[in-house]
């Protein structure tokens, strides 16, 4: 038993192969699976790959995810078709012709709605409130287009092709309950489905989307920090704001010069009244009633006392804009430096023009050391099983021969020379998965985002290091042997690739 797993999780589907699949369009089934991981899709789970629910009877795939079940299984056709009408409970046609599969079923999903039922039925008793349980019925070895009853559509069983696009919205689509399941739910329901299945730490099935706490749990701990925080800021910022307004030293001397300037302005008049009555307060013996015995001092004191506060918030709205301009000459001196970066745009041209006259123009690149965060299939269980020193991925638009096209770019550098051949022998094999497109994880693509479906592939072995090229039109479809492409793959083998 092998296993592939995605470190990055967020999004991404978890693969754990458990036994040789039944059917032939099962690593079209695989390779679909592998690639909800791609990007920031809502996709998140586990994905039981060949088990066994019912009777040891394998399927293409279980996979248990934060909100719901799938239940995977394929059906080969004879041929390849364009259209496939597929009713549930008719016959089916392929590009107008009839297909029967056996004496006694209606067509070729009959047993595969069989086997459905009773996995259903053995999930629900295993973990009863699984949440939705749907079935996919993935036909091969090809179709163009699948044409389901919009009775069929709106129950829990899909008739597809798989690929990236076609598996992504069936799982959206059956995949409803309102809240993610737990782990430990989650936990329980692999164990059920798969024994065989390896364990799998809390940590992991977090990154999956399965939440750490089960429906009667309560959730609220992790929001009680936030909430007693919130209220010391208001509370300890008026203390604060009112004892800077006595030491500010810098505001005192213009209450020495006030006296001589006698203009009309709003600020010296009220300073010069509160330093008036201070002698007299002094040279009075009695307490603090004394002041208020003669006419003439109470009126002047009852003008301090009403300034006074209007004096200190004055003081606190000149340090407030002091603190604003200051913060926002930063802010300004900070924005000003920026722009210069963008010249960075302008270093794929030149050796655009050295490769075969194909201008290559950068969307996006990145460097980081979690390469199997970002591959798929069997590239992906390689790098979990041969630690690499770090991965650079570029994404590229171009234009080969007048026609526009997408370039991804992965640069794999490992310890020794040994790890880097065993890897491209790896990523050289037809089906073996690859690397990530950059540019489509972080929507940096401009207009039309590209499918590397059906790419044209190249790889070159440098030292401790392994590119792998991937190129296709946009819009597609692309063909692995076209020649346009295989032209492109090999000028993107010269491009500099700086993380």
């Amino acid at each position: 038993m092998c296993t592939e797993t995605d470190e990055m999780g967020r999004g991404s589907v978890r693969l754990v192969r458990l036994a040789q699949q039944p059917s032939r369009v099962a690593e079209d089934v695989r390779a679909a699976l592998a690639s909800l991981g791609r990007g920031s899709n809502v996709v998140g789970g586990v994905a039981l790959i060949g088990a066994s629910p019912v009777d040891g009877r394998p399927v293409e795939a279980v996979v248990v995810m934060p909100k719901g079940v799938l239940i995977v299984i394929g059906v080969d056709l004879p041929d390849p078709a364009l259209k496939l009408e597929a009713p549930l409970g008719g016959p089916w046609k392929a590009d107008g012709w009839p297909l029967v599969h056996g004496d006694t079923s209606i067509n070729p999903a009959t047993d595969a709605l069989s086997l459905s039922a009773a996995c259903t039925h053995k999930i629900a008793d295993v973990a009863p409130g699984a949440g939705p349980i749907g079935t996919i019925i993935a036909v091969g070895p090809y179709v163009e287009t699948v044409d389901q009853p919009a009775a069929d559509l709106a129950g829990s069983v899909r008739v597809l092709y798989p690929t990236a696009t076609t598996m992504l919205a069936a799982t959206v689509s059956l995949a409803t309950a309102p809240r993610p399941r737990s782990v430990q739910q989650a936990r329980d329901l692999i164990a059920a489905l798969a024994p065989d299945a390896p364990p799998m730490p809390d940590e992991m099935l977090l990154g999956e989307g399965f939440s750490a706490y089960s429906d009667d749990e309560p959730t609220v701990i992790r929001e009680n920090p936030l909430v007693a925080i919130a209220p010391t800021v208001p509370v300890r910022h008026p203390g604060k704001g009112n004892r800077p307004a006595k030491p500010a030293a810098p505001p005192a001397p213009p209450v020495k010069q006030a006296p001589p300037a006698k203009p009309a302005q709003a600020a010296p008049p009220v300073q010069q009244v509160a330093a008036k009555p201070v002698p007299p307060v002094r040279q009075t013996p009695p307490p603090a009633a004394a002041p208020a015995e003669p006419a003439p001092k109470t009126s002047h004191q009852s003008k301090t006392v009403k300034w006074l506060p209007v004096a200190a918030i004055g003081l606190l709205i000149v340090l407030l804009v002091a603190a604003i301009s200051v913060a926002s000459g930063g802010d300004d001196t900070a924005s000003t430096q920026t722009p210069p970066p963008t010249p960075a745009t302008s270093a794929p041209p030149p050796s655009s023009s050295a490769v075969e006259n194909i201008q290559f123009t950068s969307r996006a690149s990145a460097a980081d050391q979690k390469c199997a965060s970002h591959a798929y299939g069997d590239v992906q269980a390689s790098l979990q099983q041969t630690s690499c020193a770090g991965v650079k991925r570029a994404s590229f638009a171009s234009s080969i021969d007048g026609r526009a096209a997408a370039v991804t770019i992965a640069v794999v550098e490992f310890p020794n020379t040994e790890q880097a051949a065993a890897f491209k022998a790896t990523a050289d094999n037809p089906g073996g998965g690859g690397i990530l497109d950059l540019a489509t994880e972080t929507n940096q693509w401009q207009g039309e985002v590209p499918v590397f479906e059906g790419a044209a592939y190249q790889s070159s072995l440098d030292g401790k290091s392994v590119r792998l090229i991937q190129v296709v039109w946009v819009p597609g479809p692309s063909t692995a042997d076209d020649p346009g492409l295989v032209r492109g793959a090999k000028a993107a083998l010269e491009l500099p690739v700086n993380g």
